[in-house]
């Protein structure tokens, strides 16, 4: 429980990538901020559920995986000081006088001039299958993400699913594990075309087992599995041995307490406009995955741009009697004095 109020010019909810980015726009005009995020670490889902697999669309950067790419913005964001609270989602948020104060489940308040909320769908669980017992299994030989790919190492691995994310890790394990099986419940797939392509090569080389049906018991002792049960597309059930399963059932999306927040909704999205991606409560912002506007496009590069835009117009609630001058970061004096740069 925090004794004090912290009191702060922004505060950022998420830390995920677009969430980071923002605390680099906002120093860049000499705006201090805090984020919080209910995970336990930066990079939010890119940490979270493909921390090793590629991303191709960030400009600058041919290839970076969701790891590399929260490092990268943790390190650029260095400079600005800005200090984090993981484990913590906010439950409330009202306005006072001179802006906002906000309180998490864990009891800590802030009070600051502007909210921006970067958190992406809101929070989010892995759709856990309807099997008996598969709550001893997690964490320890069923998995709803890859963090590291070397655990998987020489392992017989069943991936079950038919989606990108079921696909995408089919392919990326293939080559460090013992044996890879992927279970679908019938053979056509929601993944995309060129991934379908390259597992179905792989089935054909014999370097990927495909079957048909669905996992209907896990076996084994002390969260260890050994096996599961399937019930085969015939009707009929079989056994299927393995050490692990990667379950890729899709994400249930929760808003959370931002619902009560007294913000416009429109089907669990924030509208906002695409001046400076402000709510429809002034002072608070939306950024990211969870905003929405004609022409959005969830994508991390165009969650940069809002950031940039929300920026110019916090400033103004920070800094109502100082113009702002824009300056492109090559010939920007505060940057520069932040890196160190003579």
């Amino acid at each position: 429980m925090a004794d004090d109020v912290i009191k702060t010019d922004v505060v950022i909810i998420g830390a995920g990538p677009v969430g980071l980015f923002a605390v680099f726009e906002l120093g860049l005009l000499d705006v201090e901020a805090h984020v919080i995020d209910i995970l336990d670490r930066p990079g939010g889902q890119c940490a979270e559920l493909y921390p090793e697999k590629p991303i191709y669309d960030v400009p600058g950067l041919p290839v970076v995986t969701g790891q590399e790419l929260t490092d990268k913005l943790m390190e650029q964001i260095k400079p600005f000081g800005a200090e984090y609270h993981f484990q913590e989602q906010v439950d409330t948020l009202e306005r006072i006088d001179d802006g906002f104060r906000l309180t998490t489940d864990c009891g800590t308040q802030f009070e600051c001039k502007v909210v921006v909320i970067a958190a992406g769908g809101g929070s989010f669980t892995p759709k856990r299958p309807p099997l008996p017992g598969i709550e001893d299994y997690e964490g320890t030989s069923v998995f709803y993400s890859v963090r590291k790919m070397d655990a998987f190492k020489d392992r017989d691995v069943l991936i079950v699913g038919g989606g990108d994310s079921a696909l995408d890790w089919t392919l990326s394990l293939q080559p460090v594990t013992k044996s890879l099986t992927l279970l679908h419940r019938r053979s056509e797939f929601r993944a995309a075309p060129a991934s379908v392509q390259k597992m179905l090569e792989l089935v054909d080389s014999g370097d990927v087992i495909f079957k048909l049906g669905q996992v209907t018991q896990l076996h084994g002792a002390d969260g260890q599995l050994t096996g599961a049960t399937v019930k085969g597309a015939d009707g009929e059930p079989f056994e299927q041995q393995t050490e692990i399963m990667l379950p890729f059932f899709g994400l249930t999306m929760k808003l959370g307490p931002v619902a009560n927040w007294g913000i416009n909704l429109d089907e669990n999205l924030i509208p906002v406009d695409t001046e400076k991606f402000e709510t429809s409560e002034k002072g608070i912002f939306a950024i990211g995955d969870i905003n929405n506007y004609p022409g959005k496009l969830k994508l991390i590069l165009s969650g940069f741009h809002e950031a940039a835009l929300m920026a110019q117009q916090a400033h103004k609630y920070i800094y109502p009697d100082r113009k702002l001058i824009f300056q492109y970061t090559t010939s920007s004096s505060k940057l520069q004095k932040k890196l160190g740069v003579k």
